[in-house]
């Protein structure tokens, strides 16, 4: 089938804070939060590299070695007269609130890190919240997703606090116009992974801005294997498409036993489905009609210098297209460069600074500027797959 990009008709732009980089080998813990005092800046990496979100973790973790690697063979980071390699310390926090709230502790108070990297996820990001702030060292998570994880009960920023992807809201939303206006659907079945803020968040954006009739609100939880009952009554009321925000590993056994129960109705989700697990799982002759919303995707990035350069070295390096989380991760190390060059400062309160002032920096993922809840607002596409592979891509514009 022929590859092409389609635009948008209407325009979006997207919040997310890049991963955080930085600190020294030799810091010290003051109540200034970590100051760099050596020749290398220290920065943390907590991830996910095992458990559930495993291959997320390991994605991620890919792209921030490839990129610390890039910049330390280019010489390094300017810190005003100097140069400075950065020397990565990286954790797993095993997909666990408790390990990674450890985790963190470890990173800040132990290694002395001026940053951190991750969590992947919101649950196991704000575990490590009060670590953070408490050792006043920022983190930026490349792909938390919930409205609430940058902010405080005040509704203002958590000043440590940064991600490189943008909230469940404006996902959400964007995949409900694209249902309607795109899609034509007037009819809509939700089924959403009900075991975190991620998949229940992305519903109820998804529910709020849809122009059409929400037939049935079902849900799921991480695990579960078997979908014929609910996608049977789903068959039933005459859907135009079924919206099921969650994971490769369930959404991949969803869109397998929908097209096996003879349902044909698109299915659109998010960026958790950006993998290419999940045609494996639901099998290339059943993955068509499937859509996502993404920060990053390879046949809208194909025009952009910083992604083509990306996706060369990540496919060099690695053997394979370059995944969404990777990208994320990636951009993350280059936007803490761009904080600690502009703020002439790897001490960790400085990165902080630098990282809210971010603007207009050319990344993988699209520019990307840091507003005031420390989101990104950066472009937004929607992948299509046909016979398991990207066909089509939808771009903000």
């Amino acid at each position: 089938m022929k590859k092409s990009i389609k635009k948008f008709g209407y325009i979006m732009s997207i919040g997310v804070a890049m991963t955080v980089f930085a600190g020294c080998s030799a810091a010290k813990t003051t109540g200034q939060g970590n100051q760099a005092n050596g020749n290398t800046i220290k920065v943390g990496v907590n991830m996910e590299l095992s458990g559930a979100a495993g291959g997320y973790g390991n994605q991620q973790k890919q792209g921030i070695q490839m990129a610390a690697d890039e910049i330390n063979s280019q010489g390094g980071i300017k810190v005003g007269s100097k140069t400075e390699k950065i020397k990565l310390v990286i954790k797993d926090n095993k997909t666990s609130t408790n390990t990674s709230a450890s985790v963190a502790a470890q990173l800040v108070n132990n290694d002395k890190v001026s940053v951190i990297v991750g969590p992947a996820t919101t649950n196991d990001g704000t575990a490590q919240i009060p670590a953070t702030n408490k050792a006043k060292v920022p983190f930026v998570s490349p792909s938390a997703t919930d409205p609430d994880f940058t902010l405080q009960k005040n509704g203002k920023a958590q000043p440590y606090v940064f991600r490189a992807c943008y909230q469940n809201n404006f996902q959400g939303s964007t995949a409900a116009k694209f249902a309607a206006k795109t899609l034509k659907g007037k009819r809509v079945a939700i089924l959403a992974d009900n075991s975190t803020d991620y998949g229940t968040g992305l519903a109820k954006a998804f529910k709020n801005a849809f122009d059409g009739k929400i037939v049935a609100n079902q849900t799921f939880a991480e695990g579960d294997k078997d979908f014929n009952a609910v996608l049977t009554s789903f068959k039933n009321k005459k859907i135009d498409a079924i919206y099921a925000p969650g994971y490769y590993s369930e959404i991949g056994l969803i869109v397998k036993q929908a097209r096996q129960a003879g349902i044909n109705a698109p299915i659109i989700g998010s960026d958790g489905m950006a993998d290419p697990k999940l045609a494996q799982i639901a099998g290339n002759k059943n993955a068509n009609k499937v859509y996502y919303t993404t920060p990053f995707s390879t046949k809208a990035s194909a025009s952009n210098p910083v992604a083509k350069k990306f996706m060369a070295l990540y496919e060099k390096r690695y053997h394979a297209q370059a995944p969404t989380f990777s990208a994320l991760a990636y951009d993350s190390v280059y936007m803490i460069k761009d904080a600690i060059e502009r703020e002439k400062s790897a001490d960790s309160t400085k990165i902080a600074e630098g990282l809210a002032q971010i603007k207009g920096l050319k990344c993988v993922t699209g520019t990307t500027t840091i507003n005031k809840n420390h989101d990104p607002e950066k472009p937004i596409a929607i992948e299509q797959l046909t016979n398991g592979k990207v066909s089509n891509t939808y771009e903000s514009k």
